[in-house]
């Protein structure tokens, strides 16, 4: 069973804008998003804590904005002023145990199968 999918991936111009959703179905304490470019390790990009609060990667912070609607379950990217080096495979994760949202790296238990983001200059 398919607990979280994402959409919303394309190819965009740099200095663009794009938005990925992520549909769940689980009831999740924690949720954010991945991504992870070819010969590149994953990366974090951002979640909502346990608190709800937002926390980001430097290098997408003032450009990417991540929102949850819990009625809709569903999780957003919002992404602009997009990079060459934003392209990626975006990945949305979350998870549903206390000590794994709270864990230092972000450390979630379910994800996404991604959805690809291509930034061309």
């Amino acid at each position: 069973q398919v607990q979280l999918a994402e959409s919303g991936g394309g190819s965009v111009q740099a200095g663009g804008a794009l938005t990925l959703s992520c549909a769940y179905d689980l009831v999740p304490l924690c949720v954010g998003w991945f991504r992870q470019a070819p010969g590149k390790e994953r990366e974090w990009v951002g979640h909502i804590d346990t608190r709800g609060s937002t926390n980001y990667a430097g290098s997408v912070k003032g450009r990417f904005t991540i929102s949850e609607d819990d009625v809709k379950k569903t999780l957003s990217l919002q992404m602009s002023s997009l990079k060459p080096e934003d392209t990626a495979m975006y990945v949305c994760a979350a998870d549903v145990s206390l000590p794994r949202c709270r864990a230092t790296p972000w450390t979630p238990s379910y994800w996404g199968q991604g959805t690809q983001v291509t930034v061309s200059s």
